[in-house]
């Protein structure tokens, strides 16, 4: 059976510390994984595609009509800070939107698409959220798996949330310490708060590099969560879904 395609754009706005990338890789490698696992166990087979973009760096960003789709990675970076490079993408997406591509968002993504695409994203009231984080799922889209659980566990690493969503945003996932935990415009731009991307090891290094930042009840909160479950690989599934999913232009 002939597998179908998806040509997949990564937008990198941070990297992996130097001292981290040998055991975890960076950024895009992460979602490369994630992803690929997803693509593999589809029925049938999806053959992904990667590029990656330094999204810092606006002469070596593309055509924004080039790719079927792109993704937008964490950042240490608000979205709300006094950097060019900021703007800038998100005046990328919404060409590449205007063009036809799909957008997927995650955590600085996540917020990005909101603060610049009519609603607001700003410092969480309860500060910093680490390690694993438990979002309802308050809305079920048609690139999602058929079961009826409704709890989402990702690893998060946030001291930013989104506060407003965009008019016609549609909330997806939330939570009692991140409301907005993820949400859809339509069927072309998908975002989650939470990393479906990062691996236990590695949210546990971050923590620890952080620990005085954090605090002791917060790091030690996040530490001991890592113990519980994660649902990465199934958000991996909802992106390849969500990216072979017609959109109503291509349905007509």
């Amino acid at each position: 059976m002939k597998s179908s395609e998806l040509d997949l754009a990564i937008l990198r706005t941070d990297e992996v510390l130097p001292q981290f990338q040998p055991a975890h890789g960076d950024y895009p490698m992460m979602f490369e994984r994630l992803i690929s696992r997803a693509a593999a166990r589809h029925e049938p087979p999806v053959t992904v595609r990667f590029t990656s973009y330094d999204a810092r760096c606006q002469e070596t960003l593309p055509d924004p009509g080039r790719h079927q789709a792109y993704l937008v990675t964490g950042s240490r970076n608000s979205v709300y800070d006094d950097e060019p490079w900021i703007k800038n993408l998100a005046d990328f997406l919404h060409q590449a939107l205007r063009l036809g591509s799909k957008i997927v968002g995650i955590c600085f993504g996540h917020q990005l698409i909101a603060h610049f695409f009519g609603g607001r994203a700003a410092p969480a009231a309860g500060g910093w959220a680490v390690g694993v984080h438990e979002n309802r799922i308050v809305r079920r889209e048609p690139w999602m798996d058929g079961d009826e659980d409704d709890r989402l566990n990702l690893i998060a690493s946030h001291k930013d949330q989104v506060v407003e969503m965009p008019e016609g945003a549609e909330l997806i996932a939330t939570s009692a310490f991140c409301p907005v935990g993820g949400f859809v415009m339509g069927d072309r731009v998908m975002t989650l708060q939470g990393h479906p991307e990062f691996e236990r090891a590695y949210s546990r290094d971050l923590m620890t590099m952080r620990r005085e930042i954090l605090g002791e009840a917060v790091f030690s909160t996040g530490m001991a969560s890592l113990e519980k479950e994660t649902d990465e690989n199934r958000v991996g599934r909802w992106i390849v879904e969500f990216l072979l999913t017609p959109t109503g232009e291509e349905r007509t």
